[in-house]
């Protein structure tokens, strides 16, 4: 059985929630905060001398996440490549090296285990610092921007509060920027990051079975709606040793002969085209967050490769489309959570509504598409 990302989609998305859950408890503070007193003459000089408060909350509320995440992180982690060496030995089953897998015993705190939880809780780490800071920034700048609005004679103070908080829920608490300089919401960083880390563990549960039976070459699948990074990899033969870039090799022939056949003839090889180790795969894009493809165990002379399957009438920019549409859904939840009255709650809903319209109509003209109400969610709450 091939191993993907898709196996341990599950086991991220329920550590995912946890950050979800977290940003609308925040959320839920930073509206509660601003919004007690609100028609109080004195309300500047009261909320500023009570932002220690809200520290203390948020604190609270990413030191509760922190360690919930951690801990949700290594179980999903140990089972993700349990399932990925379970992956290996469904795939070897019908061969004498599946039977010797099965028959393996490797413990939850495998090494590669260890080291991706390590690695994760050190790329985490400044995500909570972070977090307080862009809360506390957001509360100093609606208070000043509500009090200047109201000296004006523009808009009342809970028509100000109430705008610089829908931006906010819009944006979600963000500042997070990874190695290619992109910023992130909380949340999307989350996902992303979650996903990346359980999906690695599912794929190096799988390639450690195979490189203890001296398996060392695996195929790329052809996937639908495959994505410029991973395209050149579909249907390609990887290694898992430390070549890259494209060779070819002579490799035993997995079935050879026997009896006296094979006493008096040597083995038989075959050509094999390499297009490069996994590792440089990898590092160029393939098994990046989403991705659609999966990897299986290449035996000389016995795997075919995959043919190449167009998908006619949808592209990878409409995948992308409706991941865009789920954004603006999320967004708009985060919005209608963060509503000082019922006005400003019912037109976020509506919004919520109309671009849930949206995905409806683009999944209905793309037949290949298919909705994921989960991804349209903002945590366990809504």
């Amino acid at each position: 059985m091939p191993v993907s990302p898709a196996m341990a989609e599950d086991l991220a998305r329920a550590v995912t929630m946890l950050y979800e859950d977290a940003e609308l408890a925040i959320l839920d503070r930073l509206r509660a905060a601003l919004e007690q007193g609100i028609d109080s003459p004195l309300w500047a000089e009261i909320k500023l001398r009570s932002i220690g408060d809200l520290r203390a909350a948020v604190e609270q509320i990413t030191d509760a996440l922190q360690t919930d995440v951690n801990g949700a992180l290594a179980e999903a982690l140990a089972e993700a490549y349990g399932r990925g060496r379970q992956a290996a030995v469904a795939e070897l089953g019908a061969l004498d090296v599946g039977r010797e897998l099965q028959a393996r015993r490797v413990l939850p705190g495998a090494p590669a285990v260890d080291r991706l939880a390590a690695s994760f809780v050190e790329d985490t780490r400044p995500l909570y610092v972070r977090i307080t800071r862009a809360v506390l920034d957001v509360y100093r700048s609606v208070v000043a921007r509500a009090s200047s609005s109201v000296l004006l004679g523009g808009l009342t103070r809970r028509q100000a509060s109430q705008r610089a908080l829908d931006q906010f829920a819009a944006r979600g608490v963000t500042g997070f920027v990874d190695s290619a300089s992109r910023s992130w919401e909380l949340a999307a960083y989350a996902e992303m990051a979650v996903r990346s880390v359980t999906a690695r563990a599912a794929v190096e549960g799988h390639i450690d079975a195979l490189a203890e039976i001296r398996v060392g070459l695996v195929i790329v699948s052809d996937a639908p709606l495959e994505c410029p990074l991973c395209r050149p990899w579909e249907g390609e033969v990887l290694t898992l040793g430390a070549q890259s870039g494209p060779h070819t090799i002579r490799a035993e022939h997995t079935i050879q002969p026997t009896g006296l056949a094979a006493v008096f003839r040597p083995p038989v090889t075959v050509a094999v085209h390499v297009a490069g180790s996994l590792t440089e795969a990898r590092a160029a894009g393939l098994f990046h967050p989403n991705c659609r493809h999966s990897l299986a165990a290449y035996l000389p002379g016995v795997t075919t490769r995959p043919p190449h399957h167009a998908t006619p009438g949808t592209s990878y920019e409409d995948t992308q489309r409706q991941r865009a549409i789920e954004r603006h859904i999320r967004r708009w939840k985060r919005t209608a959570s963060v509503a000082m009255d019922e006005q400003a709650r019912r037109r976020a809903n509506a919004k919520v509504r109309a671009w849930q319209a949206r995905q409806r109509e683009h999944v209905a003209a793309h037949p290949h598409l298919r909705r994921k109400p989960q991804r349209e969610q903002i945590g366990t709450a809504r």
